[in-house]
């Protein structure tokens, strides 16, 4: 039995049969004998509608108040997907990033995490639930609700990763893996079956949106293996390691 963390970004969520689809995947993965902890982006462009709704009020919104709205779309996200895994008979439970001890600095819109008191999403997992986590968010040592900025979610994979021991961290998104060239610009590019941290850290520094920069590094560091596949089919992905 493994310990997997999976993280599905907006685009894999983006309508109700994206969250039975999604739900259906980590079902069969579930079934397969593996402790899952589901970490989500809000769904599709939820995040940018709220900060549109935001700076319709104010070209300036109050950063404490930004993070209280930009918060709960992922607390949309998580609490549906885990009403589509109770509907296929899964024992699930949803957490927002407090909820799930992510403490934060005090930086508003721009958190960094400090450190993860995992005790609930520990105790969850040992009674064999399903635990979905709320990305991009978490709570400072003021006891405010912050966010990580873009990208935050994959940090939160990343890092709860860490923190539990994870056996890898798995990324499913809208593309099928990493390849050599951008395959919308270069249509013979290749997908690679393995990678190196550095080249996708590389890659994540020239502008590609495969992952969040701080996210590799972090799993460069404690040597996390990482997977990219993608969310709309069972093809292969792309391992990611030191090899």
């Amino acid at each position: 039995m493994a310990l997997i963390v999976q993280k599905y970004g907006g685009s894999s969520l983006a309508t109700i049969e994206c969250i039975q689809a999604v739900a259906r995947r980590i079902s069969q993965t579930k079934k397969e004998g593996n402790d899952l902890v589901v970490v989500v982006s809000a769904m599709g462009k939820t995040t940018d509608d709220l900060l549109k709704l935001a700076t319709e009020i104010t070209p300036h919104p109050h950063k404490r108040e930004l993070d209280m709205l930009l918060s709960s779309g992922e607390r949309v996200s998580m609490s549906l997907l885990s009403m589509a895994l109770h509907h296929l008979g899964q024992c699930s439970i949803s957490f927002t990033g407090s909820q799930s001890g992510i403490v934060t600095d005090t930086s508003h819109t721009e958190a960094k995490i400090l450190e993860i008191r995992a005790t609930r999403i520990k105790e969850e997992l040992a009674r064999g639930k399903i635990v979905i986590v709320a990305g991009f968010q978490g709570v400072s040592i003021e006891k405010e609700v912050t966010t990580l900025g873009r990208g935050g979610s994959d940090i939160t994979a990343v890092a709860l990763a860490v923190e539990l021991k994870a056996d890898q961290c798995e990324f499913y998104k809208d593309v099928d893996g990493v390849y050599t060239q951008d395959p919308k610009q270069y249509p013979h590019a290749q997908k690679m079956k393995t990678c190196r941290y550095e080249a996708v850290l590389e890659m994540a520094e020239q502008g590609a949106k495969l992952l969040h920069a701080d996210a590799v590094r972090f799993a460069q560091k404690h040597a996390l293996p990482l997977y990219i596949a993608s969310s709309f089919d069972d093809s292969l992905g792309t391992y990611i390691g030191n090899s």
